[in-house]
């Protein structure tokens, strides 16, 4: 059984309380006291942070009363027929037209469509080179090279990877430095699970970063989410999914990332 069915199984088995609907109604009715409450008895930057949050929700509850409103609005011509005879390329104007709510059914099909590509972290900060390598000085010590470079950063190499020769190799990913896996968050089932990292897809910061394998907050990397047991509609499973890393792998010390569904 999954995890977050436990409740539903429950129900199945032995049914919901008489009162299970009234009970949930009375919660619902509650949340805008429970809401008014923590935004008076916040303070600081926990404050703001619900601030912003509530405004957009509000913004976002504005938009959808507005586009119920414009949905039904139709013009139509009036009830009674004009005296005066009228040129037939202007009898039609007499239909009725729903052109508003058909523009904003496409503005909302657009915006849905836009959501499915939409990541947790759109922007994150720019990482320059000398925060990403260090130079290591190389040859005989009248005359040291300066052409290599090790890596600070977090990174990812596959299973079958061998280093270079040692002459020949121009980037050091240090053993220490190297993950496997990924603490992944469901964003929509809220269950976290470590799964192995398959590879990386695209690092913000450079695509240079990227074919390196660097894992830094915002990249995203693909995971095999064989495990969490889920399928696509033909009835396969799903083997490989997107994640993208939510935290600072080098400052924590493990990866965390959120699915992207």
């Amino acid at each position: 059984m999954p995890q977050h069915e436990y409740i539903e199984r429950w129900q199945k088995q032995h049914g919901k309380r008489l009162d299970h609907d009234e009970r949930k109604r009375k919660k619902a009715a509650r949340e805008g006291h429970t809401a008014s409450k923590a935004a008076q008895s916040l303070h600081g930057l926990r404050a703001k942070l619900y601030a912003k949050k509530r405004h957009a929700e509000k913004i976002q509850l504005r938009k959808q009363i507005k586009q119920h409103e414009q949905k039904n609005i139709k013009s139509s011509g009036p009830s009674e027929p004009s005296t005066t005879p009228l040129p037939a390329y202007l009898l039609d104007r007499t239909q009725p037209t729903s052109a508003k709510a058909l523009s904003t059914a496409i503005k909302q099909k657009r915006a849905e469509k836009a959501a499915k590509f939409s990541v947790p972290i759109p922007k994150v900060r720019g990482i320059s080179e000398e925060e990403m390598f260090k130079v290591v000085k190389t040859g005989k010590k009248t005359a040291k090279k300066g052409w290599k470079r090790v890596i600070t950063k977090p990174t990812f190499v596959g299973q079958d990877f061998t280093r270079r020769p040692v002459k020949y190799e121009r980037f050091i990913r240090p053993m220490g430095l190297r993950y496997k896996k990924a603490n992944v968050t469901h964003p929509e089932l809220g269950v976290t699970v470590q799964l192995p990292i398959l590879s990386v897809k695209k690092n913000p910061q450079s695509p240079m970063y990227t074919q390196l394998g660097v894992l830094t907050k915002g990249t995203i990397v693909e995971v095999n989410v064989s495990e969490l047991g889920l399928v696509t509609a033909g009835g396969k499973v799903v083997w490989g999914k997107w994640a993208q890393i939510t935290n600072n792998p080098e400052n924590d010390g493990c990866v965390n990332a959120v699915l992207l569904v």
